[in-house]
């Protein structure tokens, strides 16, 4: 397992990409970021997919202020908040909006400084951002202190992810790659996948990847998404659960 410590001057800050789309990121990222609730902690999610948020409709969320109304009116980000459960916000972006996929480095700067601000009131802040190499998920994943890469064992999206990282570490000297498979046949093969990747990476990027887990697939996380909740709650016996919970465990005892 990760034998690599977080850094933990402050809120721990954790961006969750991936190459490519269809891999559980947001639903990965809505069980993870409850499961640390759970455990005790502060944890804002920010929903960093700016021109397609989705973490609002994976939870059923009733959204009345995102992170456009913030940047374009100068709101307060406390009050665009929503609480599902005490301890566990969330910080909804706009869907469909397409000004918000590229933002300036004006933009840029006050999200920064308003994510930092934010950020200050909890012990985790896990950005969900979209799929690919668009501008916005590397500016989110160079605003982040720890880069966690999420793709299943399907070809492609191990090509994509091994794209993403190779962008990250080419254009904007990101050195630190955390791999958290989903759903996976069990851990056997995420852990091939795992060696398969850091091999690659080593040889042609000169890094280390780091291990942080495999969550296995179960139908249970299919029937969450439909009843739009997570499905630790939902289904706390299921083997994706305790995978999270572990996962879980692992990242407060790293940041420690």
């Amino acid at each position: 397992m990760v034998n690599a410590r977080l850094k933990a001057r402050g809120p721990v800050l954790l961006g969750l990409s991936s190459g490519k789309g269809g891999v559980g990121k947001t639903s990965l990222t809505v069980n993870l970021s409850y499961a640390l609730a759970q455990l005790g902690s502060r944890v804002l999610v920010v929903d960093g997919d700016l021109g397609l948020a989705n973490v609002d409709v994976v939870l059923g969320l009733m959204v009345r202020t995102t992170m456009r109304d913030i940047l374009d009116k100068g709101l307060d980000p406390l009050e665009a908040l929503i609480y599902p459960e005490p301890n566990w916000a969330i910080l909804p972006a706009t869907s469909g909006v397409t000004e918000m996929v590229n933002l300036g480095p004006d933009d840029q700067d006050y999200l920064k400084k308003m994510l930092q601000s934010l950020a200050a009131h909890f012990d985790f802040v896990l950005v969900d951002m979209a799929a690919g190499i668009g501008s916005s998920v590397l500016w989110f994943n160079t605003f982040v202190e720890h880069n966690i890469i999420i793709l299943s064992p399907d070809p492609t999206s191990m090509t994509d992810a091994y794209a993403l990282i190779k962008v990250l570490k080419q254009n904007f000297n990101r050195n630190e790659f955390f791999l958290l498979l989903n759903s996976v046949k069990d851990e056997n093969e995420g852990r091939k996948v795992y060696e398969h990747l850091t091999k690659v990476a080593e040889k042609f990027l000169q890094i280390k990847l780091k291990y942080l887990g495999a969550i296995p697939w179960a139908e249970e996380v299919r029937k969450a998404v439909r009843e739009q909740a997570p499905f630790l709650k939902l289904f706390p016996q299921c083997r994706a659960s305790k995978a999270v919970l572990a996962l879980a465990e692992r990242i407060r005892q790293m940041s420690r």
